[in-house]
């Protein structure tokens, strides 16, 4: 799979047991759809982070290219004040996140600090 951001290849790994697609170059991260519910902690706060997200018909950003259907995305929001924007397969097949982007959802959908995930993902990046 080439990365929709920089075209280059993307590389699988595996983290808590789902399959995500990332990109050396720029870091970015795939998920396919179900995936990021996976991730996430099954509490309140994940509910809530996954009924936050909305399209985001104000944004300026240059839509990407779904990397399986090479259709373009839509831009969204999640979190609860609309503070992170990810781009969205309109065909529903998964979610880009930029650099960094996949950490902070995570955060923000797990009731503690300390989130077993949040912590693969830094160990298996080195944040």
């Amino acid at each position: 799979m080439k990365c929709p951001k920089c075209k280059d290849p993307m590389v699988t790994l595996e983290l808590n047991e789902v399959e995500i697609d990332y990109c050396y170059s720029c870091q970015g991260i795939w998920l396919d759809q179900g995936e990021l519910e996976l991730l996430l902690e099954n509490d309140q706060n994940s509910d809530k982070l996954i009924a936050s997200i909305e399209a985001d018909k104000n944004s300026r950003e240059k839509k990407l290219k779904c990397p399986i259907c090479r259709k373009k995305m839509k831009k969204i929001s999640a979190g609860i004040d609309g503070t992170v924007r990810l781009d969205k397969c309109s065909q529903d097949h998964g979610y880009w996140f930029d650099k960094g982007e996949l950490e902070l959802i995570l955060k923000m959908g797990s009731k503690s600090e300390n989130s077993r995930v949040v912590n693969l993902l830094q160990d298996m990046f080195n944040k």
